[in-house]
């Protein structure tokens, strides 16, 4: 049976192959590159593990991305165009990429050829694993055979309702790739001070510094209870992801920690799945981001 539409998103969602290739998602990978030369396509040239096995082994050697071209997003879009589906594509944060625009300006060139052909680009305002939640939202709209503008409408209302709470083993990467600003500002020069940042509505700010992994993702945690305690929403209209870099046990770890104290304070929660942070971000994060994505879901009582 036809897709009533189909989703497509850049490679900043962070999901992985197995669950794309299940909920029938187009990525239309980032590129990036060790020495400015030679650009590899996440998860096609290089994987993830193989990325963040490079950065851990090659210290002081900071990686570059490269957004999808105009071509890639053509590419993506043209058998759709062909047989008449229509198309929602999902976008990082424009305040982080150019991404947006390649798929802009390949929704043109599809147009000319394809006067009839129905493509919405999305900018998610947000990244990596958040952005994967929120693309998984736009599957379970589809999949409960919500109308393609009602399924737009509903991801542009609840997109504001997503948050980041990470934190990263240094802040090395951070000033590396001009990502730091504010929480520069906030650590000033104290030395093997970690920061604790949130992200929202495509920006990064900062919620707190200090000493120690243990310290930093405690306060992840303490950060998502607060921002549900704010809400007037039950713990279940939300999606909740745990994001990781290298350490992937560290990452189970952090996880399993933060459900026992979800399930401490009373919340109704049984599992958080865990996804891998992409290269896309990896670049400015260093290899050990970890923390949460929360959005609203689409659907719910």
């Amino acid at each position: 049976m036809s897709e009533a539409f189909h989703i497509i998103s850049d490679g900043s969602c962070d999901l992985p192959a197995e669950l794309v290739q299940e909920k029938k998602i187009t990525v239309v990978p980032f590129y990036v590159s060790f020495d400015d030369v030679n650009y590899l396509r996440e998860n096609v040239d290089i994987g993830i593990r193989d990325f963040y096995q490079q950065m851990v082994d090659r210290k002081g050697v900071y990686p570059k991305s490269s957004m999808p071209s105009v071509h890639d997003y053509e590419e993506a879009f043209l058998p759709f165009a062909r047989d008449g589906i229509p198309v929602i594509c999902i976008c990082i944060t424009t305040k982080f990429s150019g991404s947006m625009q390649s798929a802009l300006n390949a929704r043109s060139l599809i147009l000319e050829k394809y006067s009839h052909a129905q493509i919405v680009v999305i900018d998610a305002t947000i990244n990596t694993v958040l952005q994967g939640q929120y693309v998984l939202e736009a599957v379970n709209l589809r999949d409960n055979h919500v109308s393609y503008q009602d399924a737009i409408s509903r991801l542009e209302q609840i997109k504001s309702t997503g948050r980041i709470f990470f934190t990263v083993g240094n802040m090395e990467y951070l000033k590396h790739g001009g990502r730091i600003g504010k929480v520069a500002a906030l650590a000033g020069g104290i030395l093997d001070v970690r920061p604790v940042i949130t992200l929202k509505q495509g920006e990064i700010f900062p919620s707190g510094i200090d000493r120690g992994r243990k310290r930093t993702t405690q306060k992840t945690i303490e950060l998502l209870l607060d921002y549900l305690k704010e809400s007037s929403l039950s713990i279940d209209c939300f999606s909740i992801a745990v994001g990781y870099g290298y350490d992937y046990e560290e990452g189970t770890a952090f996880r399993d920690h933060a459900l026992s104290t979800l399930q401490s304070k009373g919340y109704a929660i049984k599992e958080i799945p865990i996804y891998q942070i992409g290269a896309t971000i990896g670049v400015h994060t260093g290899p050990y981001p970890l923390g949460f994505g929360i959005i609203e879901k689409a659907l719910h009582s």
